[in-house]
């Protein structure tokens, strides 16, 4: 089946000038300090961090040493991923699907960052990312008054969260089922802006605030 534009839509060019910042993300997912990028990479670690810490583009043999020390590829720290679905590589070999115990699915879920919240609508189901938080054992958003995000107030939602590596073929995802309310109690908000986040990256006016208390929580990782 072929929809009107499935041809002709171009990507948008990659932004090489984000390099440093890529590299930085991805060593810090998996956990490695310069030094140990460095020893991968055969590289000094003082090299690293300018690279890092840097806003220039770099040759192909760095790319490509830097890119196998942190088990991706050169294009993925390009950019060229940034507009593609993940999930196009082969899969592993031998792949196991196994359930998260619960412990672990609060594990994943309590660095908060960005989800998706499932609700319905009038015009049907919908699916947002939004900025969250757990506060007091609930995922907790910021959202616009009127806005799609807002209207989960007083029904049943899902929400999931996940992370993909596709150098791995690996991933994870956790979801939360339960009824959204409207954080109103103004000492509640006061506690939460202190805190500082849910920092909503769309930015804009986004002074309501909900909360998703869960009645169940599963979780599966490949």
């Amino acid at each position: 089946m072929k929809y009107a534009g499935a041809e002709t839509a171009q990507p948008r060019p990659t932004c090489p000038e984000d390099i440093g910042r890529r590299v930085a993300r991805r060593r810090q997912l998996l956990g490695l300090s310069r030094q140990d990028v460095a020893d991968r990479a055969g590289m000094a670690p003082g090299y690293v961090e300018y690279v890092e810490s840097s806003a220039e583009a770099f040759d192909t043999v760095t790319l490509t040493r830097l890119a196998a020390a942190l088990g991706t590829s050169a294009q993925e720290l390009l950019g060229g991923g940034r507009h593609t679905p993940p999930g196009r590589a082969l899969t592993a070999a031998h792949p196991a699907l196994e359930e998260l115990p619960e412990e672990e699915c609060w594990s994943r879920l309590t660095p908060g960052g960005i989800g998706r919240v499932a609700l319905s609508t009038d015009t049907g189901p919908v699916i947002l990312p939004v900025n969250y938080r757990i506060h007091d054992g609930a995922v907790v958003y910021r959202t616009g008054v009127g806005s799609i995000p807002a209207s989960a107030a007083g029904h049943r939602v899902a929400f999931e969260v996940d992370h993909i590596d596709e150098a791995q073929r690996s991933g994870w995802s956790v979801m939360v089922s339960g009824l959204a309310v409207r954080v109103d109690d103004q000492a509640a908000v006061e506690q939460l802006m202190r805190q500082g986040d849910p920092d909503p990256w769309a930015g804009g006016e986004r002074d309501v605030w909900i909360g998703i208390a869960p009645t169940t929580i599963t979780g599966r990782t490949i």
